[in-house]
């Protein structure tokens, strides 16, 4: 597409169902590989990520069957390969959660990384710090990284900086080794909490996501489950904002307003009236917003960084 043509000075109107995480699904469906079994997962986001991720799983001999438009079924019990291909993995932003859910597996994982060759070990080295606390090494090969161990032992793990990758990565790989193991310093973010649920309705023992201590008991086996995931709480924000730049009243439907939090107070700040309704928001504005001055961004439950982008549009 060359440009977008924008004809303004329209309110907005209507009822909107807000979409699954994409968060917490393109970690959620790489943790399904931990069962050996068929899992569920329902309330899955129609992304580019979800669809890559599924084919990545179907080459590695899972059956994967869609449900419906947000249904997802996995089978993961013919899966007999710690290798995610290079080619379908490496444009995947989130292809290092396979990373954690096959050492979770197989006690070995191989996987690129977005970028290949030129995308290094920085951006993942608290995931990495935390594989080798579990007893694995690993090694660079040609834009993959290849990470193995004997066997994976749990043990306490500091993250240098609150990173939700590495948190929910570590979690994947922890929940079938032998032992405790303790995240400090890890993120809180909504979505982790939501693996930590599917990891649990599998077998798995983690108890504390959603504060920055995560203890995780290894356990023998998991099992398959059906599994309904969090929604996603920038999509709401999204269309919150729009709403602030255009007026109007829009109905949100399937929504989490206490995931929102970080920013509700923000656009009822710029005069946005919200009404909350138990799993909806009715979000209305019928004047121009008001000026806020500042806004912080932060780890959660602060204001989250990705909504940034769409609160600059209304200012």
């Amino acid at each position: 597409m060359d440009k977008f043509v924008i004809n303004g000075g329209k309110k907005l109107h209507g009822d909107v169902r807000i979409s699954g995480a994409k968060n917490a699904a393109v970690a959620i469906i790489p943790a399904a590989i931990l069962a050996e079994d068929i899992c569920r997962i329902e309330n899955v986001p129609n992304i580019n990520d979800v669809t890559s991720i599924a084919r990545i799983l179907q080459e590695m001999g899972a059956v994967i069957r869609m449900v419906n438009k947000s249904t997802l079924e996995i089978d993961s019990r013919h899966i007999n390969s710690p290798v995610a291909s290079y080619d379908l993995v490496r444009h995947m932003r989130a292809s290092y959660y396979l990373l954690g859910a096959l050492l979770g597996r197989f006690s070995h994982a191989k996987v690129a990384l977005p970028g290949g060759c030129n995308f290094g070990v920085r951006p993942i080295d608290q995931h990495l710090k935390g594989f080798m606390a579990l007893g694995a090494e690993y090694k660079l090969e040609g834009g993959m990284v290849n990470v193995s161990a004997d066997h994976l032992t749990g043990n306490n793990v500091y993250l240098d900086v609150v990173s939700v990758g590495a948190t929910m990565n570590i979690m994947l790989a922890a929940v079938k080794a032998d032992g405790m193991t303790v995240i400090e310093n890890a993120a809180r973010e909504p979505h982790i909490v939501d693996l930590a649920n599917f990891l649990n309705s599998m077998g798995a023992d983690v108890r504390g996501a959603g504060t920055d201590i995560i203890k995780i008991r290894g356990v023998k086996q998991m099992k398959g489950a059906t599994y309904s995931i969090i929604p996603d709480q920038i999509e709401a924000g999204t269309y919150m904002a729009a709403v602030a730049a255009c007026g109007g009243s829009v109905y949100l439907q399937g929504v989490t307003p206490s995931l929102c939090r970080g920013f509700l107070d923000v656009f009822t700040g710029m005069g946005m009236d919200i009404r909350m309704e138990g799993e909806a928001m009715l979000v209305q504005m019928y004047h121009r917003p008001v000026n806020l001055h500042k806004i912080c961004t932060g780890a959660y439950p602060d204001f989250p960084t990705d909504m940034q982008s769409m609160v600059l549009s209304v200012a």
